[in-house]
């Protein structure tokens, strides 16, 4: 009875209601990406999630909008643990890294890394507002996608297939043609486009279910949830 509640949310995560509009859904555990419209499963990709202490969070949004060439605002937190100790032993680090000081906060300096092909957003992302700071993004590092356990993001999500994304969600916007879309995305020049009908996200985390062929599958608990959880149930 479990495995069929699983297999519902999993597939539908609104419960035993199936959607009408498309959403995107990201099993964590899974490392894939699911692009579902009512009860019909467009595409999956791979995905690489946050590392151990650097959790991705489980929350759900909607993809409003996705920038082209994007500029990589370096979080305080990246700035005061990476990136100023590799310029002190590396004058030439920003540089190198394509990076630029704007300003100071906190006293720290505030940092961003220009488009281009070593930005470490890549050259796209998929923004759906929360107070995560998390979203879907392109990344350089595309070796890491061959990789069985893909958990090394600082907690964003970067996915395998960007442009096929990008397609997808702009479908509907006949400016947006593949051959402007692959332009943007190469130009070195931030842009933004408006994605007309947001799209829902669901960010989850399950470790089994029984998929759409009846077929159950497992995944290792990378967060260490299901022993919290069996921790709390003991308890009680």
């Amino acid at each position: 009875m479990e495995n069929k509640r699983n297999e519902a949310t999993l597939n539908r995560p609104e419960g035993d209601r199936v959607l009408d509009a498309p959403y995107v859904f990201v099993n964590i555990p899974e490392f894939i990406l699911h692009v579902v419209d009512g009860k019909n499963k467009v595409f999956d990709m791979a995905v690489v999630v946050g590392k151990e202490g650097h959790n991705t969070m489980m929350f759900t949004g909607k993809l409003s909008q996705i920038v082209f060439s994007p500029y990589w605002n370096v979080p305080p937190s990246i700035v005061k643990k990476e990136i100023l100790p590799k310029m002190k032993s590396d004058q030439n680090y920003l540089q190198e890294q394509r990076m630029e000081v704007t300003g100071t906060a906190g006293g720290l300096p505030v940092i961003r890394q220009l488009p281009g092909e070593k930005n470490s957003l890549g050259r796209v992302k998929f923004l759906f507002p929360n107070s995560h700071s998390i979203y879907l993004h392109d990344t350089p590092s595309k070796n890491l996608f061959q990789e069985s356990k893909r958990a090394f993001s600082h907690g964003c999500i970067r996915v395998a297939d960007p442009k096929g994304l990008a397609l997808y969600l702009l479908r509907d916007d006949p400016a947006w043609t593949e051959e402007r879309i692959a332009k943007a995305m190469a130009s070195g020049k931030e842009q933004y486009a408006a994605v007309k009908i947001p799209m829902p996200v669901y960010i989850t985390y399950f470790t089994a279910w029984v998929d759409r062929k009846g077929d159950l599958n497992f995944r290792e608990d990378i967060y260490n949830r299901d022993t919290q959880l069996a921790n709390l149930l003991i308890k009680h």
